[in-house]
Parts: C-alpha cells; structure tokens; sequence
C-alpha cells in the first residue's frame, strides 16, 4: 500500500513580493511525470523558473528533481524531501517561481520552495492505495447464487459474474495479505466444491 494525492490542483504563496505556485498531478510513471512538467513549462514560459520534483512506483520507486536555475540544492531537492517525507508517490510537483525583486537566500529558498509543496498536499488531501489480488472462482450454476451471497456476507468484493455453460466464473477482490485466509474459507463455504485461480492485481483507494 502507499500515498498518493486525492486530487490534481495548483495552490500558490507569496513570500517577500515572490509568488510560488505548485502545480500537483497524480502519475503513473516518469514518462507522464515528464509530459505535465512540459505542460507546465509551457504554460507558464514567462516565469523565472519552473522547478520541479517527482516520485513514481510503489515498490521499486524512481525519483528526480531539478533546480531549473535556482542555487543548486534549493528547490528541486527540498521539494522532493517534502513528497519523500510525506510518503507520496505517482505524484509530480512543479512549482512557478515569479521572482518579485528581493533575494531570499539559500536558505529562505529551500523554506519557500518545500513549502509550497507542503501547502498543496495538504490542500489535495492524500489517499491510500491498497493492493487487491483478483481471484476468478469457478462453481456450478446451482451453486453459484449461494456463494455469491455468502461472499458478500463474508466482506469480500464480487466484481463481477461469468455464466459459462460448464459453470459459473466469479471474479471476487481479496486484500493480498488475506489469500491464503480466502482460499481456506472457500474450501469451507463450499466443501471443496469451487476453486479460485489468481486473475490478476488492482488497488483500491481509501482516503486519510
């Protein structure tokens, strides 16, 4: 499981007479991390800078920031401390720096920059994304209404139900550390008489 943002959206702060606007987009790889952050650059091609951060995958995570002519060190990377610090990731922040005549230092920088980025996650809220292993299980078709109910009456997600004219497929969602817990009590409900064969994986999403 992991942290994604709720929602996309731009917040914008002003620190001495500079405007700093974070631009926030869910992605689900580096290829459309990269395709928002041209987006934004080109939407915005008349500010100082357009500095950027992002963190895409669940298990092996990819992460990669940039300055964009800021003093290295001041905005990319404080940027992605700020995902990496929340646990975000399929995210990608882009944050327009409209310079408004007074220096902010190194240091005013980094707070001005990891700010932003802090501010519009608390603005978009965060979900989880819970993994949920697919199982398709078969049974015959006077058998197949009963298990269907006592599926739901045992909290486990039927997506849907295949009438074949060897049986019934039915497609239930099961969180994967309760497979194994799944497959005992199938054999129980039913006396050994359906089998679940693994269908694939999908997440669900549950707001914190």
């Amino acid at each position: 499981m992991y942290l994604t943002i709720r929602r996309p959206l731009s917040h914008e702060i002003e620190i001495k007479k500079s405007r700093f606007i974070c631009h926030l987009a869910r992605v689900s790889d580096e290829e459309e991390a990269q395709a928002f952050i041209a987006s934004v650059r080109k939407q915005y091609w008349d500010a100082r800078h357009n500095c950027t951060a992002f963190v895409v995958g669940d298990d092996q995570r990819r992460e990669r920031s940039s300055d964009d002519g800021e003093p290295g060190g001041t905005a990319g990377v404080p940027m992605l401390e700020v995902l990496r610090r929340r646990g975000v990731t399929d995210t990608v922040a882009v944050v327009t720096r409209y310079f408004g005549g007074i220096k902010l230092g190194a240091g005013g920088l980094v707070r001005a920059y990891g700010g932003a980025v802090s501010e519009a996650l608390d603005e978009a809220g965060l979900l989880e994304r819970r993994p949920v292993a697919l199982l398709a299980v078969s049974t015959d078709h006077t058998r197949a209404g009963r298990l269907e109910n006592d599926l739901r009456a045992a909290g486990y997600a039927v997506n849907g139900m295949a009438y074949e004219p060897d049986g019934v497929r039915i497609e239930v969602g099961v969180p994967e550390p309760e497979v194994t817990g799944f497959h005992t009590w199938l054999a129980e409900a039913t006396g050994g008489g359906a089998q679940a064969v693994a269908a694939g994986r999908t997440f669900v999403e549950v707001p914190v």
